[in-house]
């Protein structure tokens, strides 16, 4: 099947574990990333950081709103409590463009709880947010942060990818296969809703078996 364009990925949370693992190793697979953060300074700083260990200037830091102004696709990774206001500021550079999702609503204080939000999921709350004029799409909810900077680790968890556009789970599908993942189309948005609850599953998994990354496979489909 045919890549579909990615163009320049502009990741939302990018100094966090998750957001920066991500954009790391989109780096290093040639990708074009913005790093967004509500500090211009700390996005400057995070990307000359995955610079350094990448020996090149392939990362670019900003304030959210200028990096998702950068950007063709956004990757939202932030906590779920901080997901409405995030939005609400980068909301003017959203129209016409993906946001890739991966935000989940964790409860307790090892987030190993999961409650659906008012809106059913944090991935349609973010579309109704975003307006029709925004593709959504929920992957990499359920990936662990932990190995995604160790470019030897084989991460051995499958990306579930919720949009109701085929166009924007094609493009979460392409940034898995970037990221050495296999993702794999998991039907409508309103899915997500399940998938984000699976995050809070994996991590009490992780905590009753003392492992760090536990993670999802989809049997029956050909590698």
């Amino acid at each position: 099947m045919e890549q579909p364009a990615i163009g320049t990925i502009a990741v939302i949370g990018g100094t966090g574990a998750e957001g920066s693992g991500f954009a790391w190793r989109w780096a290093a697979a040639g990708l074009d990333v913005v790093l967004g953060s509500r500090s211009a300074e700390r996005g400057a700083a995070k990307a000359a950081e995955i610079n350094a260990r990448l020996g090149r200037p392939a990362v670019r830091g900003a304030d959210n709103l200028a990096a998702a102004q950068m950007a063709d696709v956004i990757v939202l990774s932030v906590p779920y409590e901080s997901q409405a206001g995030i939005l609400a500021d980068i909301l003017p550079a959203l129209p016409g463009k993906t946001l890739v999702t991966l935000v989940a609503p964790l409860l307790g204080e090892k987030k190993n709880r999961y409650t659906p939000p008012p809106g059913g999921a944090a991935a349609l709350e973010a579309q109704a947010q975003a307006g029709p004029e925004v593709t959504v799409a929920a992957a990499f909810q359920n990936v662990a942060a932990h190995h995604l900077t160790d470019p030897e680790h084989a991460i051995d968890c499958d990306v579930l990818v919720c949009s109701d556009s085929r166009a924007a789970r094609d493009i979460a599908i392409a940034l898995a296969a970037a990221a050495g993942l296999r993702g794999i189309h998991a039907g409508v948005l309103q899915n997500a809703a399940v998938v984000e609850g699976l995050t809070a599953l994996l991590i009490a998994i992780n905590i009753a078996y003392k492992v760090r990354d536990a993670g999802i496979r989809i049997t029956g489909i050909p590698a």
